[in-house]
Formats: structure tokens, sequence, C-alpha cells
């Protein structure tokens, strides 16, 4: 990595930060600081439903715990919608999406009768022009998907050629077709998670994303939408995750001790880098 490398940390304020999140944090901050490069902090927030104030001021409050610091200002993704909407206007003058008016129900209906079992990526397509019209009438709600096949068609041979680097394993093709035809603009917010972290990630400048292990099967997604529209894409680790005593992974719907308590049980920060290995 040279002086140019900018990593970034992304948390969703769903809930206080545990040892997982501390580890992939100060992964990505050690890297570049490293590197002499730069650290940047990005506030994922367009879950309305589950994003809380208090659990983004605690974000910052278990960070500077850590030892670390970031630029300012942090970028918010509630406070850039309109960055979102218009590289889904591009996607959409393109004809890549189509609206998807499928309830969670139907869509598990749908990947239970799918040819090859529940774990069939989701290739639905538009409805018919008649009944998309009588169901835009009736003001149901629908998500944007992107399709895969449009997707396929637009870039022609290139897609065949979608690579990134895995600073791990070295240069890797992606494969958009295990992900299917994926939401972009939930029902309830206008973006959802693939297309708002290509776009930051292309605002920021970010050159090495540094993230956990589950999250290595969304390149797949984003290097389509990266080339899709014309952005960068960065190189990628993708480190293992913190486990449990039970041998399962660190989280929060899990009930994993969180810094805050780690820290008012005494815990430094310097013992929680050490048995974090770093």
């Amino acid at each position: 990595m040279s002086g140019g490398v900018v990593t970034r940390f992304a948390p969703s304020p769903t809930g206080r930060l545990h040892e997982g999140h501390a580890f992939s944090a100060l992964t990505a901050f050690e890297a570049a600081r490293a590197a002499g490069g730069r650290f940047l902090l990005r506030i994922e927030d367009i879950d309305r439903t589950r994003c809380r104030p208090e659990f983004e001021a605690a974000v910052y409050e278990d960070l500077a715990w850590l030892g670390l610091s970031w630029e300012t200002p942090v970028r918010r993704q509630s406070e850039h919608l309109d960055d979102y909407a218009n590289a889904l206007e591009r996607l959409r003058a393109q004809g890549l999406l189509y609206r998807c008016f499928r309830t969670r129900k139907e869509l598990a209906q749908a990947a239970q009768s799918a040819p090859h079992g529940p774990e069939t990526p989701f290739q639905g397509g538009p409805l018919p022009p008649q009944e998309e019209a009588e169901r835009l009438d009736a003001g149901q709600p629908f998500a944007w998907r992107l399709s895969l096949e449009r997707a396929r068609d637009a870039l022609g041979p290139a897609y065949h050629g979608l690579t990134y680097l895995d600073l791990d394993r070295g240069e890797q093709r992606a494969r958009p077709e295990r992900a299917g035809d994926v939401v972009l603009a939930r029902k309830d917010v206008g973006v959802a998670y693939h297309l708002a972290c290509v776009v930051d990630d292309a605002l920021q400048g970010i050159t090495h994303v540094i993230r956990g292990e589950d999250l290595a099967g969304a390149v797949d997604v984003q290097r389509l939408l990266q080339a899709l529209l014309g952005l960068p894409t960065p190189a990628y680790r993708h480190h293992p995750l913190r486990l449990g005593p039970d041998g399962k992974r660190l989280a929060k719907r899990a009930g994993s001790p969180a810094l805050a308590d780690l820290r008012a049980a005494g815990v430094s920060p310097q013992a929680l880098r050490a048995r974090l290995g770093l």
C-alpha cells in the first residue's frame, strides 16, 4: 500500500459497537496509518426504522476510546440521498431497472418454488405492462431492482471481464449472477445498501475497502455497479470475523458484549487491542 491509501469504517447506528466492530475499525485504521494514508468514518444510516441518534453518538464515543481519529465532517448517508437518487436515475435512464411490487411473503414463496431451491438468486423481471400500470394506479409500493439480464447486455463482453483486486488472493473475477436481480432502492427509502455503498466509496475516494468476510459476496454486485456507473474500483480485503465463546460470530442481535460494557468492566483499549491481535 502507498501513501495514497484511503480506507473507511462504515457502521450502521442500529446498536452499540462490539468487539467485532472494533477489530474491523482498527484493521482499516492501521492499514491507512501504516501507508501514511487517510482513514474515514461513514455513518450508514439509511434504515430509518432501526438507526437511532443515540447509537450514532455511541459510535463516536467508542471509536475515540479505542484511540481512533478520523477526518471531519463525517459523511452521513441520510444527508446525501440526492447523490443516490442521481445514480439511480442514471441506471434507470439506461433501462437497467424495473419496478418490483412483490412483498416479502411473495418473495419467500418464489424462492421456495425456484427450480434449484430457495438459494437460487432472484431474477423475476418486470411485470406485464398492464399489470404494472394497474398496480401503480392502485398506489402499491415498489422497489427498484437491477435487471441482471439487461446489465449483462449493456456491458456485452466486458461483463465477463469484471475483475477486482483482492489484497489476499490477487485478481478475482466478479460474478454478479450469484446475486441475481438485487434491490437498489427499497420501498421505504430511495436507496439500498449496494448502491449507497458504491456511490459513497467513489465520492469519498476510497482506495481500499477493508471489512468483514460476511460482506465478501457484496463485491460481485458492487463491481457490476461500478462498471455500469463508470466508477473506480477499490482494492478489497475481507478479514475473518470475530467469534464468541460459542464459536458463532459476534453480532448485535445475538447480544454480544458491547464496547461500552467492556469499558465499564475495566478493560483498557490496550488490552482489547492485544486480545484482537493488534
